[in-house]
């Protein structure tokens, strides 16, 4: 029997990436792919509260928009900080590297607890609370990413931690087009922003985070991480979610990150062992059986 090839236009036949890749590779793909391509934050919250997610926003004051966006800008330049400053390969008392299962629960429940705070204050609380979520996040991508292998002594590793916050599916994207599949198209986008930091940063070091390469590459994750936190502060500010909703919902907002960056780590990871072509390849030939849409029956 003839050997698989590629197809006429050079990309690998499905027996020709199913012959390279094992099967446990290729479900790992498909579960990364369902994660990174199907659900956004705003289907779980909706799911939640029994209620559209974007009939809330619609709630908020007009100026809230304003603040949502100072805050947000706050709260990345803070991750960035303590991106660069404070993530690293955690050691044992030998120095050797730790990559133990990270601890999902204990930054979820510290994110609840943060998030109960703002439920039980109302949204004006966002500008304070805001960070504190987002550097919990930070934290626990981090300890995510350190259980894939990657390794935060590195500056590209650190930066892709940060990268999580780009990475919601559910949104639409300007940035997606014909020739990108949706994950890979917002790694794309984030490549230049992500090498210019990394220059600058190996440069002059990380004295002036308001230096142009790093207010883009905020700036660039800002686009998407805001559509995320609209929709959570729009959530909360519905006047029956309280300090319990408003705690579920931050860990409903943790949880969707740590999702999130298993996914992504863990496509970097494969990457690495079976190089990116390949990988990426696979991930494109994936079909993911679509979520049925809700019809509501007027009859009833």
């Amino acid at each position: 029997m003839d050997p698989p090839t590629a197809n006429q236009d050079g990309t690998l036949s499905d027996d020709l990436i199913s012959g390279n890749l094992p099967e446990e590779t290729l479900e790992e793909l498909r579960q990364a792919k369902k994660i990174l391509e199907h659900h956004g934050i705003a289907d779980r919250l909706t799911e939640m509260i029994g209620t559209p997610v974007t009939a809330s926003l619609k709630m908020l004051p007009d100026n809230f928009e304003s603040a949502i966006h100072s805050a947000i800008d706050k709260s990345l330049h803070v991750a960035l900080d303590v991106a660069l400053r404070t993530l690293g390969p955690e050691k044992d008392a030998s120095g050797a590297k730790v990559r133990d299962k990270p601890k999902l629960l204990t930054h979820k429940l510290l994110a609840g607890l943060s998030g109960a705070a703002g439920g039980a204050l109302g949204g004006a609380t966002v500008a304070a609370e805001l960070p504190v979520s987002t550097v919990l996040i930070l934290r626990s991508v981090a300890d995510i990413a350190r259980s894939e292998g990657e390794d935060l002594s590195e500056l590209e590793s650190r930066l892709a931690c940060l990268e999580v916050f780009a990475l919601d599916p559910g949104q639409s994207s300007d940035i997606d087009d014909e020739t990108e599949i949706g994950y890979f198209a917002v790694r794309a986008a984030m490549a230049k922003q992500i090498q210019d930091a990394s220059k600058y940063i190996l440069k002059n070091g990380i004295k002036d985070s308001a230096a142009p390469p790093l207010v883009r590459l905020v700036t660039q994750i800002g686009k998407r991480f805001g559509v995320v936190v609209s929709e959570k502060v729009a959530a909360q500010a519905i006047p029956i979610i309280g300090a319990v909703g408003g705690a579920l919902i931050n860990s409903y907002f943790i949880d969707h990150y740590q999702d999130l960056a298993r996914a992504h780590f863990t496509i970097r990871r494969l990457e690495r062992e079976h190089g990116q072509p390949l990988v990426r390849e696979a991930y494109g030939q994936i079909k993911l059986r679509q979520r049925p849409r809700r019809v509501t029956d007027s009859t009833s």
